[in-house]
């Protein structure tokens, strides 16, 4: 069995440690960066984003692992590569190039993340116009809403949505520090890109989704 080349211990178990928290039983795709003695972990939120946190240490080629396996694994000090599941990963990765279109402030982005959250507590207690909703109708219907519009200044006809559930993959993955948040596009895929890492999705429109409010660039 080969070993897992992770020698980032410490940023690949915080990665780890977030993602088996949200779901015991999902994956992890490692992939090297070519050139950077580095490895990128992905992994698929519950709520459809792909995560994505750059460790140091290279992996050995592609693979794809439980999680939970590999935060035991790292957690115990051992460097095995535990049981391959490469054909357990079903999900398209965003393409390596992306072109940032604009920066977020991280307060404005906890700000977004706060307020849906005190929404779904609101509505889940007394209801939306007086009438008791379902637990999950109001989730996805808060993570399908659109909480920020980019209109980048080399495409303004081409309007950028941000929804609701990257914003809460980068918070809820830590990936959120202080600073800027850069909003990113690759092909048909939108990202937040964090001081920690990134939370990926397609684009909202290829989605069928519909904006609820927006905010222009600048």
């Amino acid at each position: 069995m080969s070993g897992h080349g992770l020698t980032g211990v410490a940023d690949a178990g915080a990665f780890l440690a977030r993602v088996v928290r949200l779901d015991p039983a999902t994956l992890v795709r490692l992939r090297p960066v070519p050139g950077a003695g580095r490895t990128a972990l992905w992994a698929r939120l519950p709520w459809g984003v792909l995560a994505v946190r750059t460790v140091p240490g290279v992996a050995p080629g592609d693979v794809t692992v439980a999680a939970a396996e590999l935060l035991a694994e790292l957690t115990a000090g051992g460097d095995a590569l535990p049981r391959r599941r490469d054909d357990g990963w079903r999900w398209p990765l965003p393409p390596v190039a992306s072109r940032a279109v604009e920066a977020l402030p991280a307060e404005d982005v906890r700000r977004i993340a706060d307020a849906a959250a005190g929404t779904l507590r609101e509505a889940a207690t007394h209801g939306v116009a007086g009438r008791a909703v379902g637990q999950r109708a109001l989730r996805d219907a808060l993570l399908d809403h659109v909480a920020v519009v980019v209109t980048p200044d080399d495409a303004p006809d081409e309007p950028v949505e941000v929804p609701q559930r990257l914003v809460q993959g980068l918070v809820r993955m830590g990936f959120l520090g202080g600073g800027e948040v850069q909003v990113r596009v690759a092909g048909r895929w939108v990202g937040l890109v964090g001081p920690y890492g990134a939370a990926w999705s397609r684009k909202v429109a290829e989605l069928s989704l519909t904006p609820a409010i927006g905010r222009p660039n600048g």
